[in-house]
């Protein structure tokens, strides 16, 4: 089945629900989309377009060429408009040729560039004259689209070297939205809220996922905590997924805020480690509603594991520190894929020992343009560390490559960073390895503190040096004003690495 077909289905069942835009009239129903969509394919395949690329802020335009370009059989790239010109001109010259929908405050950004045709999203959106040479009244007979074609490439937030193309063909989105969306399962009245940024994997599957269920969009163009609240309230937002930066920010916008958010009813929430203070602090902010911590990669089409409402129910409510710890879990395995923990040999391991996240299913593509990473019993080493409790809930230790090896024992930062965490002054902390000539590496930290509340760096070794052995107890600490995130709210680890070593080392 290849996505341009959950467009179809929608379409043919209810062709006026509104699927994107502003409630109260104007948004644009199933039977537009699809009748606009039609249009453009028809478009890009009279003129034999061989990939489409977005670069533009969130907005319908967004999913309206995602499904233009699967109905032509196009492969799909959106990019990222935050990179220098020269990064972004340089991912624009790898897609080439190519048609670039682009914002139109952003189209000199990618003009002159051989084999780039530029057409801002107005124009996408609106018709008009550039569309003529479709051909005459619509006669351009849309293709058949094999589900093992590639669907959509995005690139890779890499912090070092050139970024990956990570391709996801159409059977691994489909795959994806068949076994977790319920087909138009969504009530008229529900609309979901996007701040996510359009070049990530959330922001296609979460696109693909509200079509298929039916459910109105409403995108934001950036993430602004106190205009996403806004939106919320006037667009009567149902559903939602942040990160956690974003949600931390939220919450705080929210403190002291007695409208709150009244018809929001899910909350999602993943795309980097979210801290149990702050999930315990959000859900006594909005006891109403139902949240849901989901862990996915690009590789994997998006999500592969969710702790569920229920399970963050259970989590606060029980007594058990075993079930109360899984709030700082990411849930359990979707029933589609499985999950290995596995040995650096590649043999898996039991339930509460460490090591790298293995993940199967339909919907895992691993692959890149330089080919693929799938086992040939088709694993896929998401290059994540991490551990299984006996319940089967997973739990997240950081990336493979960040694990610190001290005197050659592996010490887990995700560990270090939780205890750190406890202190009652600790809003973030961050763990990395630093070089040392005696032990290869030393742990070193970094924190941000809580308004008003502050420590010193003896205090905080002390805490957890009273809660870790020894050799667990950061060496360095670091206090910081703010952590640095990317816009997705990905860490960025080593920018901390490299300025505690740095520091260190002056």
């Amino acid at each position: 089945m290849n996505i341009s077909l959950l467009l179809e289905m929608v379409s043919d069942a209810a062709p006026d629900r509104v699927m994107l835009g502003a409630r109260g009239g104007g948004g644009m129903t199933a039977g537009g989309l699809r009748q606009l969509c039609d249009d453009r394919a028809a478009w890009l395949c009279a003129r034999g377009v061989r990939r489409v690329g977005f670069l533009g802020l969130n907005s319908p335009a967004f999913p309206a060429v995602l499904l233009s370009a699967a109905r032509s059989g196009a492969p799909f790239a959106p990019l990222n408009f935050r990179l220098p010109d020269a990064q972004l001109r340089g991912l624009m010259e790898r897609i080439a040729p190519a048609v670039v929908v682009v914002d139109a405050d952003m189209a000199e950004r990618a003009g002159g560039i051989d084999g780039v045709e530029v057409v801002t999203t107005d124009r996408f959106i609106a018709g008009g004259p550039v569309f003529e040479a479709r051909g005459q009244a619509g006669d351009t007979e849309l293709p058949f689209v094999d589900p093992d074609q590639v669907a959509v490439v995005l690139f890779t937030s890499g912090t070092t070297g050139q970024p990956k193309a990570a391709l996801l063909r159409h059977r691994h989105l489909t795959s994806y939205v068949l076994s977790t969306v319920e087909f138009l399962g969504a009530g008229e009245d529900e609309a979901q809220l996007v701040s996510v940024p359009a070049y990530h994997v959330a922001g296609v599957a979460g696109a693909l996922s509200s079509l298929y269920s039916g459910r109105r969009v409403v995108y934001l163009p950036v993430f602004d905590p106190q205009r996403w609240v806004e939106v919320a309230r006037s667009e009567a937002v149902t559903q939602a997924m942040v990160v956690p930066t974003m949600l931390e920010r939220i919450v705080d916008t929210l403190s002291g805020d007695a409208a709150g958010l009244p018809s929001l009813r899910h909350l999602a929430y993943g795309g980097g480690r979210a801290p149990v203070a702050l999930v315990e602090r959000a859900i006594g902010l909005l006891p109403h509603v139902s949240f849901v911590n989901a862990y996915g990669l690009t590789e994997t089409s998006s999500t592969i594991a969710a702790l569920t409402p229920e399970d963050h129910r259970e989590c606060v409510a029980s007594e058990d520190p075993a079930v109360r710890r899984r709030l700082g879990s990411v849930g359990r395995p979707l029933p589609s894929v499985e999950v290995e923990i596995r040995d650096p040999g590649g043999t898996a391991l039991p339930p509460g020992q460490r090591g790298e996240i293995y993940v199967r299913g339909e919907q895992v593509a691993g692959e890149y343009e330089t080919g693929s990473v799938l086992g040939h019993d088709g694993w896929f080493p998401t290059r994540d560390a991490g551990w299984l409790d006996d319940e089967g809930f997973l739990f997240l230790d950081g990336r493979l490559d960040d694990v610190i090896v001290r005197g050659g024992e592996n010490l887990s930062p995700g560990e270090i960073e939780e205890t750190l965490l406890a202190h009652p002054a600790v809003a973030e902390a961050v763990v990395v390895g630093i070089p040392d000539p005696e032990w290869g590496e030393a742990v070193a930290a970094a924190v941000v503190f809580r308004p008003g509340r502050t420590a010193t760096v003896e205090e905080l070794k002390s805490f957890a040096k009273e809660r870790l052995r020894s050799t667990k107890t950061p060496q360095v600490i670091q206090v910081r004003d703010n952590m640095p995130y990317n816009e997705t709210g990905k860490l960025l680890r080593r920018v901390i690495k490299d300025s505690i070593a740095g520091v260190q080392t002056a």
